[in-house]
């Protein structure tokens, strides 16, 4: 089955009103102070200060923290075409330590999408050095034709 076109103008919007949604219940987003940069179809972008609340045993953020990051960032862009989606399966490597205090990004982007599934690479960096601190991969599963309303 072919996707629907949807007119750039349309699309955007339609991303941006999917992403309100997904943020509007999204207790761990709110609790970490995740914000939306960006919102488009197949794509999101998230930035986040990393709080006290984050951090491990070590003082470094808590590798749970970086995948919510990661994975809230995967379900603004899977649901991001008006299709009610969720993820279905996730990889994470965590490349290097973040330090409490440190603007983290996430920017998820799709790679693949079929009617049913897609998949979509997220990168976390650190916004001061543009380093990459996570690599997070993710597969959807739509599982209704249209967003709650």
């Amino acid at each position: 089955m072919q996707q629907p076109t949807t007119p750039p103008d349309d699309a955007e919007a339609l991303a941006r009103r999917c992403a309100d949604f997904m943020l509007s219940g999204d207790a761990p987003a709110r609790s970490f102070g995740f914000r939306l940069r960006k919102a488009g179809p197949g794509e999101a972008e998230l930035e986040m200060t990393v709080p006290p609340n984050a951090l491990n045993a070590f003082g470094t953020c808590h590798g749970g923290v970086l995948f919510t990051l990661a994975d809230t960032a995967l379900s603004i862009a899977c649901n991001s075409h008006g299709s009610q989606a969720v993820a279905q399966h996730c990889t994470i490597a965590f490349v290097r330590p973040v330090q409490p205090g440190d603007r983290l990004i996430a920017r998820a982007l799709e790679r693949s999408r079929t009617s049913r599934t897609a998949i979509y690479d997220c990168s976390v960096t650190d916004a001061a050095t543009g380093k990459v601190v996570a690599e997070f991969r993710g597969q959807s599963r739509r599982i209704a034709e249209a967003m709650p309303s």
